[in-house]
């Protein structure tokens, strides 16, 4: 591959420590990642060592490992045996039951994830060099032969790069698109700086809403590092736990995930809590990437009004312009963030479908569906509220 035939050796594990952590980062967090933390050798062992990956979670780690003749790890797969469609956001459900209603059987399918994690970047991971290209040929290839050796029904690369996107068209995968809301540092020196890009009428309602989270007498603090204590952890279990239940009935992680990730990737974590009266009632949960903050889970055990939108937007914002972030992707889902400065941007999908009939009508489906996505983010670019020039705003 590199004019001296580099034979490249594929193999499959199942757990995170049968990879060196530095050979495993070498390619997790290579420069194309960003520092982006979600496939990183430390948070998936957090993962694995809390129970929240396995076969008990319906999560099996099929790692798929690239190799060179002398054992150099040139590239990973972060590849998951799944019997279900939870936990991913990119949403299958429909296609699972049109297979099954035809008689075929959708699970368990392969899936190349973060898990639990809608944050975008690489998923083929590779080693930077003269041979990554080639590396990544040879993994998008490896993941449709073991699923056609494993008769398993499809392969689903959630919240890829757009790179990634398209080359595994040329590997036989169909390209999804998807929609979030992010927020975009622009060289900003104060949240006052943010909110004086914003038209009147929308600055005013942040103010607003700042304010009244303020005459509640609730006090907001970012934490990381050494400052993060297993009484903080446990307070934003509680806080974890009270919204899923709520709002999803079945959480995703355990308490031991989150001491674990105290424990491995401290310095990458921002918790955000909130105080009424010296006792915490809310928090937020931000990983640190290189130049963006990814918000990832929130809970509360006293409502107030527009916390949410303070503890996991404001904060957040407040937070990267501080430390001179690039962005803050504030996760799935929501068209309330738009008015928060949070604009829609494009996430990416790839999916390989094994029964030909119902590949066909899959991209019958998305053939439709892109479209569709590409005009929903131009129409909700409408409702941005940043100041246009000539719109007359002060």
């Amino acid at each position: 591959m590199d004019g001296q035939e580099t034979r490249i050796e594929i193999r499959v594990v199942d757990s995170v420590t049968k990879v060196p952590a530095a050979a495993w980062d070498a390619c997790a967090l290579a420069p194309a990642s960003a520092g982006n933390p979600f496939l990183s050798h430390a948070f998936l062992k957090a993962l694995e060592d809390s129970r929240c990956l396995g076969r008990r979670t319906g999560w099996q780690p099929q790692y798929l490992v690239a190799s060179d003749e002398h054992g150099t790890t040139l590239g990973i797969v972060p590849m998951f045996l799944k019997s279900h469609s939870q936990g991913e956001y990119v949403f299958d459900h429909g296609w699972a039951q049109a297979l099954e209603r035809a008689g075929g059987r959708y699970y368990p399918k392969l899936q190349v994830a973060a898990p639990f994690t809608p944050v975008p970047g690489p998923r083929i991971l590779v080693r930077p060099g003269p041979l990554a290209d080639g590396v990544f040929d040879v993994l998008a290839e490896s993941m449709v032969r073991i699923a056609q050796d494993n008769h398993v029904s499809s392969i689903h690369v959630t919240f890829c790069n757009e790179q990634e996107w398209q080359r595994l068209d040329g590997h036989g995968f169909l390209r999804r698109l998807g929609r979030q809301y992010h927020w975009y540092n622009h060289d900003y020196d104060s949240f006052d700086a943010f909110l004086a890009s914003l038209n009147s009428r929308k600055r005013k309602a942040i103010r607003k809403e700042r304010a009244a989270v303020a005459r509640n007498g609730l006090r907001l603090y970012p934490l990381t590092g050494a400052e993060i204590t297993a009484k903080h952890w446990d307070a934003f279990f509680g806080f974890y736990m009270d919204t899923a239940d709520r709002k999803w009935g079945s959480p995703y992680l355990n308490r031991e995930f989150f001491h674990c990730l105290g424990d491995a990737l401290a310095e990458r974590v921002v918790l955000i809590f909130a105080e009424a009266d010296g006792k915490p009632v809310a928090g937020a949960l931000n990983l640190r990437g290189d130049d963006a903050l990814f918000g990832r889970n929130w809970g509360c055990v006293e409502n107030y009004n527009f916390l949410h939108f303070e503890t996991c937007y404001y904060q957040a914002i407040d937070y990267a312009i501080t430390h001179k972030l690039a962005r803050v992707e504030a996760g799935a889902q929501g068209e309330h963030k738009i008015q928060r400065g949070y604009l829609p941007t494009a996430t990416y999908s790839a999916h390989w479908i094994a029964e030909p009939r119902f590949r066909d009508a899959v991209k019958r489906f998305l053939d439709e569906e892109r479209p569709a996505v590409e005009s929903s983010i131009c129409a909700l670019m409408e409702y941005s509220p940043f100041r246009q020039e000539g719109d007359g705003s002060p």
